[in-house]
């Protein structure tokens, strides 16, 4: 299993809801979360075969921003 990071402009609880539709619609994703806290709002996704591209394609349909931070290679079911 894979696990991307990625930088985002998803801040609050309300812009975490618009994104949920557009990556759970995601095949390859198996986990995601978004940590609002955090200075960055980390978005991290686990699956398999992802694409980061595929993931930032994602959260701009929900109107927002994603830049990959690191590609993590093979881990467990955790995020």
């Amino acid at each position: 299993m894979k696990i991307l990071k990625f930088k985002t402009n998803v801040k609050s609880p309300e812009a975490i809801a618009e994104v949920t539709s557009f990556l759970d619609k995601q095949e390859n994703i198996s986990q995601w979360k978004i940590d609002a806290e955090s200075e960055e709002n980390i978005l991290s996704v686990s699956g398999e075969n992802l694409n980061p591209q595929q993931v930032e394609n994602a959260v701009a349909q929900a109107g927002f921003k994603a830049e990959v931070l690191r590609v993590l290679g093979t881990a467990g079911e955790g995020l």
